[in-house]
């Protein structure tokens, strides 16, 4: 297939483009190399791309109607998978202006090109934040969820909802993909693992919300990518949604993806002190505004439809990052 991945600089989409090129897929990939994190390391993960054959990359920021327009009309396009987003949760209550363009203007320039182009199927990445205030564990896509706690989360429920009236109105098959705490090789900067790697190895206090009581589906890059291929090669028929077959016949659907296992914010760091060698100095602080204490995923959806339930054990993908880390820092 011919298989267009935004964000392909970013860790998911980089890690996506390696598995669809390999299998024989061609792939064109976009990014606006923003600077929310080091953009060397963009660079770099760009860099182990562009030496695959099959792979395309343009400079492009998804908020660019007219650059989106001419991408789609250059290329005939079998599927798409749209990661390019404005992430962060924490980082959305001081800078909100950049969801609303990254995620909901970009979002729809990119879901309207696959309308006017006819994509054979649109996946995009959703959140486990649009779990908001559920207290009801683990997490199910036929759970309400009408409470986010961050614009972050609120932009990525809008795309759900954005998602379905393409689906409904244009028979654009759609699926969205809620992800639980990614981690893994080549990841982002700004999350808590490689905070707390860089802290620990610089004998810096690690920041610890909630006092340690948080727990993560800490979920596996390479189970991440495997469940993002699995359903771009099953884009959902019409005749009944995830949910609510009764109100929509939609070709659209919701998976989480998320590994299952739930794990106490203390233990991953034991299991990284482990794997760097060296014990964590320990700043306790209260919960962050608009974070949530626990997050875990049903997968029951994912495996009956797709064949695959994530697996990737802590131990065994905290190892795999510390190693990379190690490497790519040049760090003995």
């Amino acid at each position: 297939m011919k298989i267009l991945v935004t964000g392909a600089a970013g860790f998911i989409g980089f890690h996506l483009c390696r598995r669809l090129l390999a299998r024989g897929d061609e792939v064109v990939g976009i990014d606006n190399l923003n600077a929310y994190y080091d953009v060397t390391l963009k660079e770099a993960r760009l860099a182990q791309l562009a030496a695959l054959p099959r792979f395309r990359f343009q400079r492009l920021d998804i908020v660019d109607r007219d650059g989106v327009k001419a991408l789609f009309h250059e290329h005939r396009l079998d599927a798409v998978v749209h990661l390019a987003a404005q992430a962060g949760v924490r980082h959305s209550i001081d800078h909100p202006e950049a969801y609303v363009d990254s995620n909901l203007t970009g979002f729809g320039n990119v879901v309207q090109g696959c309308r006017e182009s006819g994509v054979g199927h649109f996946v995009y990445a959703s959140s486990s934040s649009v779990y908001g205030t559920n207290h009801k564990v683990p997490f199910s896509e036929h759970d309400p969820v009408d409470h986010p706690m961050s614009l972050y989360a609120a932009t990525k429920r809008a795309n759900e909802l954005m998602a379905h009236t393409y689906s409904h109105l244009f028979a654009l098959p759609t699926t969205g993909l809620r992800f639980f705490t990614v981690y893994g090789p080549w990841g982002r900067p700004d999350m808590s693992y490689f905070k707390f790697t860089r802290a620990i190895l610089a004998d810096e206090a690690i920041s610890v919300f909630n006092n340690g009581d948080m727990v993560r589906d800490f979920t596996y890059i390479d189970d991440i990518v495997e469940g993002v291929v699995r359903t771009v090669d099953r884009p959902p028929a019409g005749g009944g949604t995830y949910a609510s077959p009764a109100t929509s016949q939609a070709p659209f659907r919701l998976y989480n993806i998320g590994n299952n296992q739930p794990v106490q914010l203390m233990h991953y760091i034991k299991v990284l002190e482990d794997c760097l060698g060296r014990k964590a100095r320990l700043e306790m602080l209260p919960m962050q505004p608009g974070d949530v204490q626990a997050t875990t995923a049903d997968v029951a959806d994912l495996e009956r439809d797709v064949g695959f339930r994530p697996a990737t054990t802590v131990e065994t993908g905290v190892r795999n990052f510390v190693e990379w880390y190690r490497q790519y820092y040049r760090i003995a």
